[in-house]
Formats: structure tokens, C-alpha cells, sequence
């Protein structure tokens, strides 16, 4: 192989620029030539590339978002638009794609590796950190730390005040963000899609804790279990406290990534760059305890990863 692509799909997470430049400069070292695919899928289908030195990815490490752009694309999901992009890929010599990105974008790298023979590796980069197959994707650490920030702010008003707070973060069918910012930053309650919670039975827990003398509460939802302006309105009607609610919203996605999501986000570059350089496809790079693994690319979507729900009990205990 002489030649590879590195693209961004899907949501942006802190850490996808590290992972570019990590994808770049190894590719270099083993000498390979690296070309830039602007705004994901789209622009692979429009052949929309620019070529990537090394110098082309100095000084990207700390900034957040995608240098590359990201997009989503319908048609790429057609196997018309799938021929275009291939065609794309040939025409420019280009012989290898890393793809940097959630499970919607390993199932097109899927698509590309075994029904068109595209050489693909998948890295992946998701705040949800909701994909098998790795301990953590890039951009988690950074949106859990990003939403502690948050949450630690509101506590001083929450205490000042003698309100409950509700927060909501992102997380559809995860609640991992919300349960470790939730832990981090000492909420009273954390709601999750994973544990189905009636808000009925939180009202009357915070109910008690009033009648004890607790004056301030911190409630934590991931958006999938809850709206926080419904959950806020429900705990207010039930205990006649004033509740406020704050969305976090995409505030989690941007920033500067941290020092674990810049290391991780370099390992998992660096290693799809070597795996190309193999001539091997069709897997997805991931850490598993302290180790770099490769596993197929399906894993991602065919296994769910399952939330810790002892870290989730330990928060009921220390919340009491």
C-alpha cells in the first residue's frame, strides 16, 4: 500500500484532530502518502480530498472540533453512492481509509471493506463512549469533564439559593456521560435509559431529604431517559420546591480536548496507520485495559456495550 485516506463521520468529539495528525504522521514514518477527505462521506462521494503532509497537521493536537469537517450522507447509505465514492478512491490512487468516527460511520467503512474490498480501519470517536469493542472512544473524557464544570457551577447556585437543579447531557441510549459526570460531580440523582426511573419516586425521595433539612438538590438526566424541562417541571410539582433546568446541549462536544483524549486519540491513530500499512481492513481500533486491540469492524454495532451498574448503585449510596 502506498496510499491511504483519513476521514471524520458523524458527530465531532474533542480528540479527532489528535487522531488525524497521529493517523498522518505515522502513515509518514512508514511512507505513506496521506490524503485529507473533506466533510466525510459526502465529500469522499464528491472527491472532495486535499493532500496531508506532516506539516499540514501542526499545532491541531489541542484544538476541538475537525480540521476535516464532518458531515452525514444519505446517499452514501445506496450502493450507487457507495460506487461513486469507490470510484473517488481509485481515481485518486488511494488504496486504504481510516475512518475516524461512531458506529454510523463503521457501518459505511463496514460496507466499503466487505462489499467493495476497500481496505478500512475504523477509530473511534464519540462523547456517548456507547461503542464495543473499546474501554473509551475519544471525546468522552473531555464532554464528562466538560459537564462536571457545568455541574460544579450550578451546585453553588443550587446551595446558595436552596433550588434543585436538573442537568441534562447528551447521551440518547447511553447514559454513560451523564452517569460518570453524575458521580463526579456528587448528584443526589442520576437518570440514565439504561435504569427505567419513575419520577414520581424521586420526587418523593427528594420529598424526604427536604423533610430531613437537604435544601439543594443535583439532578443529573442523560436526554434519552428524560427531558430535563419535563423532569424539572414533574420534581417541582410533586415537592413545591423551586427546580430549575439547564441543557449542556453541544457545549459537550466542543473545546479543547483533554490530555487523555489527545494520548488515546494518538494511540488509536497511530495503530490504524500501521494496520493499513499491513494491507488489513475491515476492523476497528479500541483499548482494552491499557492495550491497543483491533476487532471487526461490526463489533461496534452487533454488541452492546453495557454501563456499569455498580458505579450506578454506588452513586444511589453515596447521594444518601
Amino acid at each position: 500500500m502506498r496510499k491511504i485516506a483519513v476521514l471524520t463521520s458523524g458527530g465531532d468529539s474533542p480528540g479527532m484532530n489528535a487522531a488525524v495528525r497521529a493517523v498522518v504522521r505515522t502513515a509518514v514514518h512508514l511512507r505513506l502518502e496521506v490524503t485529507g477527505v473533506r466533510r466525510g462521506y459526502a465529500g469522499l462521494m464528491e472527491g472532495d480530498f486535499l493532500p496531508l503532509p506532516t506539516t499540514a497537521v501542526s499545532g491541531i493536537i489541542n484544538r476541538g472540533g475537525t480540521i476535516l469537517l464532518t458531515a452525514r450522507s444519505e446517499p452514501f447509505k445506496t450502493p450507487a453512492g457507495q460506487e461513486q465514492a469507490v470510484r473517488q478512491l481509485q481515481q485518486a490512487g488511494i488504496e486504504g481509509l481510516v475512518v475516524i468516527g461512531g458506529d454510523g460511520s463503521f457501518h459505511g467503512a463496514h460496507e466499503l471493506y466487505h462489499d467493495w474490498h476497500v481496505p478500512t480501519v475504523g477509530v473511534p470517536a464519540s462523547i456517548d463512549n456507547d461503542l464495543a469493542g473499546t474501554d473509551l472512544s475519544i471525546g468522552f473524557d473531555t464532554a464528562v469533564n466538560t459537564a462536571l464544570e457545568s455541574i460544579d457551577r450550578i451546585r453553588d447556585t443550587a446551595v446558595s439559593h436552596d433550588r434543585i437543579f436538573v442537568v441534562e447531557v447528551m447521551g440518547r441510549e447511553s447514559g454513560m456521560l451523564a452517569l460518570y459526570a453524575g458521580v463526579a460531580g456528587g448528584a443526589e440523582v442520576i437518570l440514565i435509559p439504561e435504569v427505567p426511573t419513575q419520577i414520581t419516586q424521586v420526587g418523593t425521595l427528594i420529598k424526604e431529604g427536604i423533610a430531613r433539612g437537604k435544601r439543594s438538590y443535583i439532578i443529573v438526566v442523560a436526554e434519552g431517559a428524560a427531558r430535563g424541562i419535563a423532569v424539572a417541571a414533574d420534581i417541582e410539582a410533586i415537592t413545591g420546591a423551586e427546580t430549575r433546568a439547564t441543557v449542556l446541549g453541544h457545549v459537550q462536544r466542543g473545546g479543547s480536548p483533554s490530555m487523555q483524549d489527545r494520548v488515546l486519540a494518538s494511540r488509536l491513530g497511530a495503530e490504524a496507520a500501521h494496520l493499513l500499512a499491513q494491507d488489513r481492513g475491515g476492523l476497528m481500533i479500541g483499548v482494552q485495559g491499557d492495550q491497543v486491540v483491533a476487532s471487526p469492524l461490526e463489533t461496534a454495532w452487533t454488541e452492546k456495550k453495557p454501563i456499569d451498574l455498580s458505579l450506578y448503585q454506588m452513586a444511589q449510596v453515596l447521594a444518601t
